[in-house]
């Protein structure tokens, strides 16, 4: 579908107050896809209208965190510009940030730091952004973290470290830079 398919002249009719149940689905469906695909302009235009900050699909995951995932940039920067929330967890605890980590996004870790994310923030279960770049070996992502004050003897609730992960999935390079932070000095 090309961005001429869509006609968003206006404010949705599904953001006037009396939409039906249908319609504000479909307006929560066409967002997400919006997010997904990066499509800023359309993603501008729904914001413009009204569309909540705060939207969540069925896993909890809010159009930043999407976008962040997702790797879109342009389309991140809009939803932190407009007052998105950089700590803002899904279901499952995780932050923008802490998926930004898993990706090994470096654009989008450095966008998230800069607008407000906190280096060492978690879910309940306590993991890190760091633990996330830790076990999946993404050590650019894992050394802007360190550089930007991550704790890298922090603990998560079951008391493992960002060194535990990275031993515990097998990533080399991550396991090693940390060990290297815990070396006891001569």
């Amino acid at each position: 579908m090309s961005s001429n398919d869509t006609k968003n002249e206006g404010p949705s009719p599904a953001l006037d107050g009396g939409a039906d149940d249908a319609a504000v689905l479909e307006l929560a469906r066409t967002a997400f896809s919006h997010v997904r695909t990066g499509d800023v302009r359309q993603l501008e235009a729904l914001l413009d209208a009204g569309l909540p900050l705060g939207l969540r699909n069925e896993r909890g995951d809010s159009l930043l965190m999407l976008a962040s995932y997702h790797g879109h940039v342009d389309a991140t920067r809009l939803l932190l510009e407009r007052g998105a929330d950089p700590e803002l967890t899904n279901d499952a605890g995780q932050t923008p940030l802490a998926g930004a980590a898993f990706k090994g996004n470096l654009a989008i870790t450095t966008l998230l730091l800069d607008r407000g994310a906190r280096v060492d923030g978690s879910g309940p279960d306590g993991r890190t952004p760091l633990m996330f770049a830790a076990m999946f070996d993404k050590l650019e992502v894992l050394e802007l973290l360190l550089q930007r004050g991550a704790n890298p003897e922090q603990r998560d609730a079951a008391q493992r470290t960002a060194w535990d992960y990275a031993r515990s999935m097998g990533a080399q390079r991550t396991a090693a830079r940390l060990e290297s932070l815990s070396s006891p000095m001569p």
